[in-house]
């Protein structure tokens, strides 16, 4: 039986958490076997952590695992995650986000498929979570295009199905703590033509608390991007 880690990051997600637990702890239990749903505390400043630990032993949540660790990033935390899966010999990896963008419901044409692939990615076709984040996706894939020459259909969807068996093999190419890390991975793949599919996917706003990445931050993002993207470009 294959063995699935979901992979989720949460920040000052309080207001959220208990539903993203109640979301995708079922999709572990179907699965089965020695399957976990890792939720990652990055450091929250509120009750995130907290409500997580309660909800785990008021439910008896035996196949759900909260971690926490110091703030560092979306991007160094999920790669915390997935470092921690392929230590504890998981076959998959799932990732998504805290936010309820996506759907639990949406997984299974991913999960039935992921023998034939390295990975499949969430194609945000029809987003609701605005134009300036539709923009930021447009700009880094043309960015992308122009650093490492691929195409990538949409690098940094927070919904993937990956084989440990070949991230393991790669994701040493990643700075640790990298805050784009999904980016890269993406990258990647596309740049070693491993196998990958892209699958449409709902995209919904998000569904409580505020974001923490604003325009501000988006942009000082982008300029150390294309920064990195140079450095990294030499390695993969």
């Amino acid at each position: 039986m294959d063995k699935l880690y979901i992979i989720i990051p949460a920040y000052n997600e309080e207001s959220n958490i208990e539903q993203v637990i109640s979301d995708w702890y079922p999709v572990v239990e179907k699965v089965g076997g020695d399957s976990r749903l890792i939720i990652i505390n990055d450091g929250s400043r509120d009750n995130t952590y907290e409500i997580m630990q309660k909800l785990k032993k008021e439910k008896e949540l035996t196949m759900f695992q909260p971690m926490t660790k110091e703030n560092g990033g979306h991007g160094a935390t999920i790669l915390f995650g997935y470092h921690y899966a392929i230590q504890q010999g998981a076959d998959y990896i799932f990732q998504t986000d805290s936010d309820g963008q996506t759907l639990p419901e949406e997984f299974w044409q991913f999960w039935e498929e992921r023998e034939q692939y390295d990975m499949l990615i969430g194609h945000r076709s029809k987003r609701k979570d605005g134009s300036s984040r539709v923009f930021v996706t447009k700009t880094l894939k043309l960015v992308i295009r122009i650093c490492f020459g691929v195409s990538v259909t949409d690098a940094n969807t927070p919904f993937r199905v990956m084989k440990v068996s070949t991230l393991k093999d790669y994701i040493g190419l990643i700075p640790k703590d990298y805050n784009l890390s999904n980016v890269i991975i993406s990258v990647i793949y596309a740049k070693k033509q491993l196998a990958v599919k892209y699958i449409p996917i709902t995209f919904r706003e998000r569904q409580g608390g505020v974001n923490s990445i604003n325009i501000k931050k988006i942009i000082g993002i982008g300029k150390q991007a294309v920064k990195d993207f140079r450095v990294i470009g030499k390695t993969i």
